[in-house]
């Protein structure tokens, strides 16, 4: 891009900075100090890096949403001229900040769905990472962007992928999305292997270097499953149009094809850098110093189909999808609740399906939810999961 064509800053409202997104979200703005200022910080807990991020950034505004160190933060920054807000109600008043055009959604967990639909009100783009806001409310969250004329551009790899495929081909009917899947650490193994294997396992993604909840959800296939949700949302799907492919390499990111029978693929090395510079800087690419791809380290690629029987999680996410309503809200809440009972060994791996299909199962079902009928869905499914690993009745 040359010089007459530079356009002024994207000034980035970044929640969830002291995450796996957030600070790769970081290394892309700091790499580009001239495309990009950070004008909101924000994390739950991580107060330490937060303040590290803070002094380097200098962003107008910080958010600690555990108020129990909000001193902390607040005594550290006191030199700088940095407004200091705790809580998870100061997200959302991060999110509308008036200094930030595109608002990168980072936070893990349907916490984010809040500040999302502050930024989306407030006429705000949404970089959204935080795919848990499509899965318990896409139909809410689209028809809102779609009424204040906001764009939602995605971060995770595989719907970046896609988002690309289909630049330069609105007028053309797409007839099926394939999402590639790694396969995770667990490819290939059978239920008498994961009835015994442990966080330390689930833990050790081949491929990506991630958060602990979302790696877990990509051992058990839940990660994926979640995409399938997002994608029917992002992309305007019915069901029967979204597959998902594993390809152990994680190179081909994800494919359209198209209604002629032609295929589009965005591929890469696996690096999330990439598809958060896609988002930030959207329509325009940017020169960088990533990785490149070198085919000669790949001379083969293969693809199988998932094991949805074996990964029942996924199984799960489809059908929840296919039902519709709050269905999806439920899978989500109850998914949140196990990977954190199986981090904390509360829960084994395959228990984790039975808890989440319990819970879809017992929660009352609702056709056409309102936004608040989510929120009550949300809360009573978090419930019930806990009282079910409690019990330990599986």
């Amino acid at each position: 891009m040359n010089n007459k064509t530079i356009k002024q800053y994207n000034t980035i409202i970044i929640l969830g900075s002291t995450g796996s997104i957030g600070t790769q979200a970081l290394e892309v703005i700091r790499d580009h100090p001239n495309r990009f200022k950070v004008s909101v910080l924000s994390a739950l807990k991580n107060a330490e890096l937060l303040i590290q991020q803070a002094i380097e950034f200098k962003p107008e505004m910080v958010v600690i949403g555990d108020e129990s160190k909000y001193l902390e933060v607040k005594n550290a920054l006191a030199l700088y001229n940095i407004k200091v807000l705790a809580g998870e109600e100061a997200l959302s008043e991060a999110a509308v900040y008036p200094k930030g055009n595109i608002v990168l959604t980072a936070i893990m967990g349907s916490v984010g769905l809040k500040p999302t639909i502050a930024a989306i009100k407030a006429g705000k783009d949404i970089a959204l990472a935080n795919k848990e806001t499509l899965v318990v409310a896409g139909e809410y969250i689209t028809a809102l962007a779609k009424e204040y004329q906001v764009k939602i551009l995605p971060v995770d790899s595989e719907h970046s992928a896609i988002f690309q495929c289909l630049v330069g081909e609105e007028q053309n009917e797409i007839e099926k999305i394939y999402l590639t899947a790694s396969g995770g650490p667990f490819l290939g193994k059978d239920k008498n292997f994961l009835s015994s294997v442990k966080k330390e396992q689930a833990l050790k993604h081949p491929n990506w270097v991630m958060g602990a909840k979302i790696t877990i959800d990509s051992a058990s296939l839940m990660n994926k499953g979640l995409e399938v949700i997002e994608a029917k949302w992002l992309f305007n799907l019915d069901v029967n149009q979204i597959d998902v492919i594993v390809h152990p390499q994680s190179i081909v990111h994800s494919l359209v094809q198209f209604t002629d029978g032609s295929m589009k693929a965005q591929m890469g090395v696996p690096d999330m850098k990439l598809p958060i510079q896609y988002a930030l800087n959207h329509p325009d690419r940017l020169k960088n110093n990533f990785k490149r791809f070198n085919f000669l380290d790949y001379p083969t690629f293969t693809f199988q189909q998932a094991d949805s029987k074996t990964f029942r999680n996924l199984e799960l996410a489809f059908s929840s999808l296919k039902k519709g309503g709050n269905m999806p809200c439920i899978l989500n809440a109850a998914n949140e609740i196990v990977v954190e009972a199986f981090l904390q060994d509360k829960v084994g791996f395959l228990q984790m399906s039975d808890v989440i299909e319990c819970c879809m199962d017992e929660i009352s079902f609702i056709e056409k939810p309102e936004l608040n009928d989510y929120l009550e869905t949300d809360k009573h499914s978090r419930i019930l999961a806990a009282e079910l690993v409690t019990k330990s009745i599986f």
